[in-house]
């Protein structure tokens, strides 16, 4: 396995714990003499003026790895990021679930120093990129979701959905999840949809709150392309990518969504288990009445 002389750190803002958790392993890995490049806003919470610092879009082209401080949603943006890149990403969980960010506070320095030495596996987790209309040359992405929704609470749209140009359904309900296996334990989960192992190559697609009851989540290929048109009388919709970025749609137009050719490397410490961080993070091992 590669092993690791330049590591970036990106982290979340604004949690005393994410900045004990940052302060850990930055010392740690200076004490393995590892060289540390700074993302701006994590020098901004450790206040270092002898490392180097830069932009995160940057990251990619000046480090071989990259540790994210906080929850999964620091993963996400990281993902966005720095996916085209190629640079693995380790996460450091200060979250609450932290199904991507799988290595607990109390086990940095153990879990890190078994990745710089060398064992550690690595996970591809594939992201969705979108083509909305009204966006211009913009091709937003995300890694958990792409969401087709009202623009006002409890206020229904219309759409038609294309899996590879052919017509699959018009459909009149709150939306459409268009989930990835990573994001099929995010708000997917939420909506009743399966849950997926992340090294499958499919995407599932979870209507919210149907017109009709047969409406039922649909698990197509990896390598399809959907298109979903807004139809006429519904007024606007929106598009939004991990909950992040977000546009406008209007009746007529369309957002086409297709794998990205670009995935993540996600960073996992020896003894990692997909299906031991559903244990714990959905209470798969608990009984009734404990």
């Amino acid at each position: 396995m590669k092993k690791f002389n330049r590591v970036g750190l990106v982290a979340r803002m604004g949690s005393p714990p994410v900045l004990e958790s940052l302060k850990t392993v930055e010392r740690f890995l200076r004490s393995q003499s590892v060289e540390v490049v700074l993302e701006e806003l994590a020098a901004a919470m450790l206040d270092e003026t002898d490392l180097q610092v830069c932009r995160e879009e940057e990251l990619g082209s000046h480090c071989d790895l990259v540790v994210a401080v906080g929850g999964d949603g620091i993963i996400l943006g990281a993902a966005r990021t720095l996916a085209p890149s190629g640079i693995p990403l380790l996460g450091i969980n200060r979250g609450k679930l932290g199904f991507l960010a799988d290595v607990s506070p109390d086990e940095i320095e153990q879990s890190v120093g078994e990745v710089l030495a060398g064992d550690y596996s690595i996970e591809e987790h594939f992201l969705l990129e979108g083509e909305v209309s009204v966006a211009g040359q913009e091709v937003p992405c995300a890694l958990n979701e792409v969401t087709i929704h009202a623009t006002t609470v409890a206020k229904m749209i219309e759409f038609d959905l294309y899996i590879n140009d052919q017509f699959v359904y018009n459909q009149n309900s709150d939306g459409l999840i268009v989930s990835s296996p990573t994001g099929s334990t995010a708000y997917a989960l939420s909506a009743g949809g399966p849950i997926m192992h992340p090294s499958l190559d499919a995407i599932v697609l979870i209507p919210m709150f149907p017109h009709t009851l047969s409406s039922r989540p649909l698990v197509v290929p990896g390598n399809s392309e959907l298109k979903i048109v807004i139809g006429s009388g519904f007024g606007e919709a929106k598009v939004s990518f991990d909950s992040h970025l977000v546009f406008e749609v209007r009746a007529g137009e369309s957002i086409i969504i297709r794998k990205k050719e670009e995935k993540l490397k996600l960073i996992h410490p020896p003894g990692h288990s997909f299906y031991g961080v559903c244990r714990s993070k959905l209470d798969w091992a608990s009984r009734v009445g404990d």
